[in-house]
């Protein structure tokens, strides 16, 4: 099987090689173009998150707005930036290609940095500071000020959207014109491992050299480092411009969805139940499919045929794809279609492992001192979520599965759906241990003789490792089941969607964060009240806030349950262990 699927592979190969040689002399793509696309994401994934994890401190200290105010606005900017790379991955699919959204994605997010660190360097950018006034009072950002901050967050956005979107299907581009027809295939599997590799490696690089940058050095210069990485980053992929494979755009698969929902509506007189001698489904060309299935049976209207002048009968390809669609098509939305309940179980697994705005907060507010010379930076703790999520990839195979299979006297591999239910549980006790401990730390802040000169609790914020480990974890399972989860339950030709709908989640999930914030607020402030999730840290009830995500997270696993009992069996399940086994590894890689 493996022999015959390489050789088809390699004839397709071979097919995408001669037809820009035949257009240009001069070979394109390989391996001479992969460092830099790679360090073009790499650089983009060190700037742009080296610029979240203290940007918190950065508007309510600079620009004083309000801790629910500024946590909304790094949840919006955070569910943007990880929608926009679908609109992103759509447009370079149905328009332009993803050369060109690469490129005009660099140079987005260029700007958007450019213009942040302007805000840092022109004193006229930002309110005055609160040494300026006489009362308790610090003075408000004006409509110019804050239009300038957002635009930078939106152009960062975008940027990110247009390099993120196609940087990897970009890559594999080049693999898949520059490589012979023998060895392409283990090049692909390593561009993927290393490609994975860089961007880990630029997370923690963002979370450790950038936070420590703007600790130390202060915004102007911890602001500066990010663009200049851009620059380079930019920089970098335009100088091998002319020896990049460009493909050409092809249809959407976004547009084929439409297709059939608008056929389906134009064919909704069709009676399933009653087809006619001349009446057939449209099977398109080398489909192995010879009818659609019995779920979501109003879709198979798409796929009827009614009329034999519908189709070209040169080539059999339908006159108006708007009327008439192949049952892959149907099949391929109602997949889709299946897969969203189970999908949306992820949303608040998102909203658990991304409180990290508040985080900052409370860890600032406590002891970070490592050594008497040391302190952690507070921006810097989530990189215990990335060691946390990388030690689990490392020994979940070789560890955790060895050691149950050995304790139960079997071999053990959980199914998909129990991995992701593993994940939902596992982060219900990370938000309860958080509630646990800021309830402890609001206690020790209310004495004031554990506080020091600077408002510090004498309390060590390493009592909020077990949260960042536990939401690590839960990452592990959940994650990385869901990507093989979509990877495997849905066509391979929707192999890119699969590969977005886990960025979905995060995006929705920062959506929801920020609506359960400001519900809690304003239901718990009350005139001269402090809400649950004011200014004052020490006068509010974040303790409540996180049992409250913690209800949320675990009517979640009950609705998970329900999700999962309706979907039925996933594909594969009750084959054979080593299979599952080995699938499991190659998604932990890549993922």
């Amino acid at each position: 099987m493996s022999q015959m699927g390489d050789h088809s592979c390699d004839q397709s190969t071979k097919k995408m090689i001669r037809e820009p040689l035949l257009e240009n002399p001069t070979p394109k793509g390989g391996l001479r173009t992969i460092p830099f696309i790679i360090a073009n994401e790499a650089f983009e994934k060190v700037a742009s998150f080296g610029l979240l994890p203290n940007m918190v401190l950065y508007l309510t200290r600079e620009y004083h707005l309000e801790n629910v105010a500024a946590a909304n606005v790094l949840f919006l900017w955070s569910a943007a930036t990880n929608f926009l790379p679908i609109i992103g991955a759509f447009l370079a699919d149905s328009y332009f290609g993803r050369y060109a959204m690469i490129g005009f994605g660099s140079i987005a997010s260029l700007l958007g940095m450019i213009l942040l660190w302007l805000t840092t360097v022109f004193p006229e950018a930002r309110p005055p500071s609160c040494d300026e006034f006489s009362k308790d009072t610090c003075g408000s950002a004006t409509t110019a000020q804050l239009l300038l901050l957002y635009s930078s967050f939106g152009l960062m956005s975008i940027g990110s959207g247009g390099v993120r979107s196609s940087a990897l299907a970009f890559g594999a581009d080049q693999i898949k014109t520059g490589a012979n027809s023998k060895n392409s295939g283990n090049l692909l599997q390593k561009y993927f491992s290393w490609y994975y590799v860089s961007v880990m490696a630029s997370v923690m690089v963002a979370m450790t050299c950038i936070v420590y940058i703007q600790d130390t050095a202060g915004w102007k210069v911890g602001f500066g480092v990010p663009a200049v990485l851009m620059f380079i980053s930019t920089f970098s992929f335009f100088l091998a411009s002319p020896f990049y494979f460009k493909l050409k755009v092809e249809s959407s698969l976004l547009t084929r969805f439409f297709q059939v929902a608008v056929a389906a509506f134009r064919n909704r007189s069709i009676k399933l139940s009653s087809l006619r001698p001349d009446e057939s489904y449209y099977i398109g060309k080398g489909s192995m499919l010879q009818a659609p299935s019995e779920k979501l049976r109003f879709l198979n209207k798409a796929c009827v045929i009614r009329e034999t002048d519908q189709l070209h009968l040169t080539d059999g390809k339908a006159l108006d794809p708007w009327s008439l669609c192949t049952v892959d098509q149907v099949e391929e939305l109602k997949s889709l279609i299946n897969i969203i309940p189970l999908w949306s179980t992820g949303i608040m697994l998102a909203v658990a492992s991304n409180q990290n705005t508040f985080l900052v907060l409370l860890v600032t507010s406590m002891d970070r001192r490592v050594t008497p010379n040391f302190e952690i930076p507070a921006g810097s703790f989530n990189t215990f979520v990335v060691l946390s999520l990388l030690a689990f990839v490392a020994l979940y195979n070789r560890v955790f599965l060895r050691l149950a299979s050995a304790i139960i006297g079997k071999p053990v591999y959980p199914s998909l759906k129990q991995r992701m239910g593993s994940g939902l549980v596992i982060s219900i006790f990370a938000t309860s241990v958080l509630a646990i401990v800021e309830s402890v730390r609001r206690r020790v802040a209310t004495e004031e003789e554990h506080l020091d000169g600077m408002g510090v609790v004498k309390m060590s914020a390493m009592w909020l490792l077990l949260y960042y480990i536990l939401i690590g974890i839960a990452e592990g399972f959940n994650a990385i089941a869901q990507n093989q989860f979509y990877y495997s339950e849905l066509p391979k030709t929707m192999s890119s969607i699969a590969a977005t709908l886990f960025g979905v989640s995060m995006a929705v999930g920062n959506l929801v964060a920020s609506l359960i914030i400001s519900i809690v607020q304003l239901v718990t402030e009350r005139g001269e009240m402090e809400g649950w999730v004011g200014s004052d840290i020490n006068k509010g009830h974040y303790d409540y806030y996180f049992w409250v995500i913690t209800c949320f997270s675990t009517l979640n696993f009950v609705y998970f349950l329900a999700c999962g009992e309706a979907y039925g069996p996933c594909k594969g399940e009750g084959g054979d262990g080593a299979s599952s086994r080995m699938a499991d590894e190659d998604i932990s890689v890549t993922s």
